[in-house]
C-alpha cells in the first residue's frame, strides 16, 4: 500500500499540501464535520471522491484508516508523501538528526514534534532506522506532508559538515544537562539516538554537549518522542524570547 495515505489528518494535509499527487479520496466515515471538510477539499482541488463501506476501505487501506484514505498517482513520491521534495518550513538554523529510530510510530511522532516546533531541517540516518511507511505517516497525523526528511548515510560526516558551518551540536542523553541550562539559540543541531541504545558512540563524541531531562519520578527515562518534545520546546522558548551564555 505504498501509494495509499490513510487517516483523517494525513488525508487532509495531503489534500491541502499536494493535491496534485492525489488520484482519489476514499471515504467510509459517517457524515459529519470531518467528512464535510474532506469533501470540500477534494472538490476544491478537483480530486475524485468515492464512498466505500468500512470493509471495502479496510481492504484498500488496512485496519487503521479511521474512515479516510487517499490514493496517490503512480508518479507520486514512493515515500508515501513523507516530505515533498524542496519543501522548506521552519527555522533553517534549527536542525535535527535522527539515527536508529526503529519503531515507525516513534518516527511519525517525532516528525509531528519537529513540524510543530518549527525545525527547519530533518536528517535521518538511513541505515538502522525505521522506514517512512504508512504507520509513520499515520502517527505523524499530517505533519509528514509539511516537512522534508533528508536521508543520510553517515551521521559523523553530516555532523562534521554542520560544525564546520558554525553549528553547535548537542546530543540527547540521560547524562546531559537540562536543556534550560544550555544555549539553544542560533545555528543548532540536536541529535537523537535510538530507543534501545541511544546515541552512537561516534555521534556522542562529536557533540559539543549533551542534553538530558531530570527524572523526578520512579521511571528511568521517557519515550524518545516525549523527550524530544520537552527539549525542542525549550529550544523554541529560547529562540522566541532570549538566549543564555554558552555552556
Amino acid at each position: 500500500m505504498s501509494n495509499v495515505i490513510f487517516g483523517f489528518h494525513p488525508v487532509r494535509e495531503a489534500l491541502r499540501h499536494r493535491a496534485h499527487a492525489a488520484r482519489e479520496v476514499l471515504v467510509s466515515a459517517k457524515p459529519g464535520k470531518r467528512v464535510s471538510e474532506i469533501e470540500s477539499l477534494a472538490a476544491r482541488h478537483g480530486v475524485a471522491l468515492r464512498r466505500l463501506s468500512e470493509p471495502e476501505l479496510r481492504e484498500q487501506a488496512g485496519p487503521a484508516h479511521n474512515g479516510f484514505a487517499l490514493l496517490l498517482s503512480e508518479r507520486a513520491d514512493e515515500r508515501s508523501g513523507v516530505g515533498a521534495p524542496g519543501r522548506r518550513v521552519g527555522d533553517a538554523d534549527f536542525v535535527v538528526l535522527m539515527e536508529d529510530i526503529q519503531d515507525p510510530r516513534n518516527l511519525g511522532a517525532l516528525l509531528r514534534v519537529f513540524e510543530g516546533s518549527g525545525v527547519g531541517r530533518v536528517l535521518l540516518r538511513d541505515r538502522g532506522s525505521a522506514p517512512l511507511n504508512e504507520a509513520a505517516s499515520k502517527t505523524a497525523a499530517g505533519a509528514d506532508q509539511w516537512i522534508e526528511v533528508e536521508r543520510v548515510v553517515n551521521s559523523a560526516q553530516e555532523i562534521t559538515r554542520l560544525k564546520d558551518a558554525g553549528y553547535w551540536v548537542y546530543g540527547c542523553d540521560a547524562e546531559g544537562l537540562p536543556p534550560w541550562e544550555i544555549d539553544l539559540t542560533g545555528p543548532v543541531l540536536i541529535c537523537l539516538g535510538g530507543e534501545h541504545k541511544g546515541l552512537r558512540p561516534r555521534t556522542r563524541d562529536l557533540c559539543d554537549g549533551l542534553i538530558g531531562l531530570p527524572m523526578r519520578g520512579h521511571v528511568e527515562s521517557l519515550n524518545v518522542s516525549t523527550a524530544a518534545s520537552a527539549i525542542l520546546y525549550e529550544a523554541v522558548r529560547q529562540r522566541m524570547g532570549g538566549s543564555l551564555d554558552r555552556v
